[in-house]
């Protein structure tokens, strides 16, 4: 009877704002989030410190930086959210009317693949459906999803950590692009060694396969250029001795007028493409529907 009394005293509306200054790290931000003004979140965060007896937010130049202890309650916090949401929804999802935003983490490879899909079916099926794309590493990706920050990460991820699942999507292979003007005959890998290399670096798609490839043929590539975007990679190609390699879907739009599209001269293992999300959220029929659509989408 004491913890329901206690109970009682909160209101539970302050742990969505915390949830929210959590990930934001912000007040301004959380409380564009939540739609509510800066002073009831700024307010709703003295309540919060009184009831749980710290800080939880320090001050760190223009944004905020979490407490240690205010760090434990971020995972346990959003699985009680998420629960709680779920326990709330309607037994049926209703895509022509629901209102959500979904977050969604992908390299710039990913969103190429599954975003042109996606939108058009959110625009036709469920117009209240709005998304949030983000950027990170794979190890970021994921401790988002583990903390609550992103609804679903979507790119490669060999290694996944146990509260999480993942669908696969599709299997993918790598590809060469070079000048079409510089390559007689077929390219082995004595040309593809002497050539300098364009590295893509996006964060998200990372190249370990091919390094690891070759260290296992005891071979290194010369890294001409490296960088961490996308767009620019196939300019740096045309009227050069330069070569890409990356994955095949991200070829299928290059000016083949001046471009070829060859298999690597060496064995590189292929990858799946995966969807993650969190084991918490398995009864969010919201996020269920999502997921299935993103599979529907995808460009093949």
């Amino acid at each position: 009877m004491h913890q329901m009394n206690d109970l009682r005293r909160i209101d539970l509306n302050l742990l969505v704002i915390l949830d929210a200054l959590l990930s934001e790290q912000h007040v301004t931000r959380a409380a564009e989030r939540l739609h509510l003004s800066q002073p009831a979140v700024s307010h709703a965060l003295a309540r919060l410190r009184d009831l749980l007896g710290d800080p939880l937010l320090v001050r760190a130049g223009a944004g905020l930086v979490p407490t240690p202890r205010a760090l434990e309650l971020k995972a346990p916090l959003a699985d009680a959210l998420a629960q709680v949401q779920s326990l709330l929804a309607p037994n049926a999802f209703d895509p022509a009317t629901a209102k959500r935003t979904f977050r969604l983490a992908m390299s710039d490879y990913g969103a190429a693949i599954v975003l042109p899909g996606l939108s058009r079916q959110l625009r036709r099926e469920a117009p209240g459906i709005d998304l949030q794309i983000s950027h990170a590493s794979r190890e970021g990706m994921l401790e988002g999803v583990l903390n609550g920050d992103i609804d679903v990460a979507v790119g490669v991820f060999p290694e996944m950590p146990n509260e999480l699942r993942s669908t696969p999507l599709f299997e993918e292979h790598y590809a060469c692009l070079l000048d079409r003007n510089t390559l007689n005959g077929d390219l082995d890998l004595p040309a593809y060694l002497s050539r300098p290399h364009v590295l893509l670096e996006m964060r998200g798609s990372g190249t370990p396969e091919i390094e690891r490839a070759l260290t296992a043929l005891r071979e290194r590539r010369r890294v001409a250029i490296s960088l961490p975007h996308w767009n620019v990679a196939p300019d740096l190609i045309s009227g050069t001795d330069l070569i890409l390699t990356v994955a095949s879907r991200a070829l299928r739009d290059v000016d083949e007028s001046s471009l070829i599209v060859v298999p690597p001269p060496f064995h590189i293992p292929s990858f799946s493409f995966v969807l993650v999300w969190h084991t918490r959220r398995g009864g969010d029929q919201a996020l269920n529907w999502l997921n299935q659509k993103i599979g529907e989408g995808i460009r093949h």
